[in-house]
C-alpha cells in the first residue's frame, strides 16, 4: 500500500473544519489548521485549474481571448462562483465580441460591484485598458 493510500485510510476524510482527537482544529486528511502559505498556494493552484476547466467547458470561446481577460474573468469566477459568473451575459457578450469597454461598464452594472467595490472598479479598469 502506498503511503497516501495508507494515510488516507488512517486519516479519512473531513471536508469542513472539526476537532482532532488532540483538541486542533483540523480539515481534510488531518492537516492541523492553520494552513502555511506555500499550502495556501497550492490550494489556490488547484482550485483555479478545476476552475479554468469549468470556464472553458462553459464558455469554450474563453480560450481563444486575451490572456488578461481570461485572467479577469476567472478573478471574477473564483469570488463570486462560474453559476453568478454566467448570469453576466451582456459583459460575456461583450467580451466574446472583444469590445472591452463595454464590457467593463457591465461589470460595474451589476450587485457584484455593490458588493465588493474596490475589485470590481480594480478588475474594470484592468478590462477596459485592453481596449487601448
Amino acid at each position: 500500500m502506498s503511503v497516501i493510500a495508507d494515510i488516507k485510510k488512517e486519516e479519512g476524510f473531513r471536508g469542513d473544519v472539526y476537532t482532532d482527537t488532540q483538541g486542533y482544529p483540523t480539515v481534510g486528511y488531518g492537516t492541523k489548521l492553520p494552513i502555511s502559505k506555500e499550502e495556501g498556494i497550492l490550494l489556490l493552484k488547484h482550485r483555479l485549474g478545476k476552475l479554468q476547466e469549468e470556464l472553458y467547458r462553459k464558455l469554450p470561446w474563453l480560450v481563444d481571448t486575451v490572456d488578461e481577460a481570461e485572467d479577469i474573468v476567472c478573478n471574477m469566477a473564483y469570488n463570486m462562483g462560474v453559476p453568478r459568473l454566467l448570469k453576466f451575459k451582456k459583459m460575456l457578450a461583450a467580451l466574446k465580441d472583444k469590445d472591452y469597454v463595454k464590457a467593463s461598464e457591465e461589470m460595474l452594472d451589476s450587485r457584484w460591484n455593490r458588493q465588493v467595490p474596490n475589485r470590481a472598479k480594480r478588475l474594470s479598469d484592468a478590462m477596459k485598458a485592453l481596449a487601448d
